[in-house]
């Protein structure tokens, strides 16, 4: 996934994206976070890099004066005896100065490195994964936008149809009125609600200029219109394997096991050479340094093994929290399916409710259209007013409107099911 997703930053941006899945995939190239994979995996490897360095030798330099309270000095007897054999035995002076460099060389760390190296890596898993969760609830947001704008373009279409109906009453008043067969106040009110009508188209067209501008925004294309998905009322159930949530639950468990073993190695003992070298006073040999006080290079080498048992003081504890912290985990992937699961069936309902529902729509309309074209006639002769028309000419487009919605919104449910189970 996430090679796919650093792919889809490497493609060029088009000009005009129409259906849903364009503008998913347009928004997780837009995003900024899609950015932050290539970052995570660059900070990723430094720090890899740098764990691995730890086998490199470990060179420091230091560089010290002291003044001593006391030094090794010969006993009093011993000195006598010899500065009567001629001997100047001047001893120790009590300022002392060294400058040196210490080199050291693992040779066994008891896996230590390796296992620093193992939670670096997962660290780094884990972030992708988090990421990787925050870049997939992108497509939630842009299926709310996307729908909305969906409805928007119904019931413009609608609007325009019910104001073409209303303005061949409008007409046919009119001739009437010329006619003598209908009042002026009968073709007005029509025509009222036909201006009526107008006003709604145009606070519907600013909405959808307003929407499609954000949803363009959002995917960093320039969205011009959206088209309705083929209606597919084929519903998935329990199958949230896929969900990003879940692998980034698999990546702190996997964290929590790298952890694990790192405290395992904590407890193995470390071999390592070293070497140390310094040029001062006084030197490793403290009888020819008692004699004269210049400055002499010295060196040492040998090898070194060490073994602090102090991680077997917490070690108990810290397993114990890494327990707790898989635990947790767990419990959260449970909690996780769990309102999964209760999503899906929320969802099946609302699609077969939709389906239902929709099944009686197209007879509702159907006879609505049968009971407006009849009012239109008794309204030619004057069986019924004008009031009666309207009444009958907004029934119908009610339920026209009633119709889209209900397809509009079954359609998201699909998507939305879509999204719960990532199929």
């Amino acid at each position: 996934m996430r090679k796919f997703l650093l792919g889809l930053v490497m493609l060029p941006i088009v000009t005009m994206s129409q259906t849903l899945e364009e503008c998913q995939q347009a928004a997780e190239r837009n995003y900024p976070l899609i950015r932050q994979y290539d970052l995570i995996g660059k900070t990723t490897q430094l720090t890899v890099a740098n764990i691995q360095k730890g086998w490199l030798p470990q060179v420091s330099a230091q560089a010290q004066a002291t003044y001593q309270s006391d030094v090794t000095a010969w006993p009093g007897e011993m000195k006598t005896m010899m500065t009567g054999m001629g001997i100047d035995m001047k001893g120790l002076k009590k300022d002392q100065y060294r400058v040196g460099i210490d080199v050291q060389q693992t040779i066994y760390d008891g896996g230590a490195i390796s296992s620093q190296k193992a939670v670096a890596r997962e660290q780094g898993r884990v972030q992708e994964a988090q990421t990787e969760v925050n870049l997939y609830n992108v497509r939630k947001r842009v299926n709310e936008m996307y729908f909305s704008l969906l409805m928007l373009d119904e019931h413009i279409l609608l609007n325009h149809d019910l104001q073409e109906l209303l303005a061949g009453n409008e007409r046919k008043l009119q001739a009437m009125v010329k006619g003598g067969t209908a009042a002026e106040s009968d073709w007005q009110s029509v025509k009222a609600e036909r201006l009526n009508a107008r006003q709604q188209a145009t606070s519907l067209e600013s909405q959808k200029r307003m929407l499609t501008a954000m949803l363009s925004t959002f995917c960093g294309i320039e969205v011009r219109e959206v088209r309705k998905p083929v209606m597919s009322v084929a519903v998935i159930q329990q199958q949230t394997g896929q969900r990003p949530e879940l692998r980034a639950l698999d990546a702190q468990i996997g964290l929590f096991n790298a952890q694990e073993k790192a405290l395992n190695s904590a407890l193995m003992p470390k071999l390592s050479v070293f070497a140390q070298g310094y040029y001062g006073y006084p030197g490793l040999n403290m009888f020819e340094d008692m004699m004269s006080h210049d400055w002499s290079l010295n060196g040492i080498i040998g090898a070194r093994l060490t073994w602090n048992i102090g991680a077997l003081y917490t070690r108990k504890n810290d397993k114990a929290k890494l327990q707790l912290q898989r635990d947790l985990t767990e419990s959260n992937r449970e909690v996780f399916l769990f309102n999964n699961r209760l999503e899906q069936i929320q969802q099946n309902e609302e699609i077969s409710r939709y389906q239902q529902l929709m099944a009686d729509d197209e007879e509702i309309i159907v006879l609505r259209s049968a009971v407006r074209k009849a009012a239109e006639s008794k309204l030619s002769h004057g069986i019924i007013d004008v009031n009666d028309l309207v009444r009958e000419i907004n029934q119908e487009n009610a339920a026209r409107v009633q119709q889209s919605i209900h397809e509009i919104e079954m359609l998201k449910e699909i998507y939305d099911n879509k999204f719960t189970t990532n199929n």
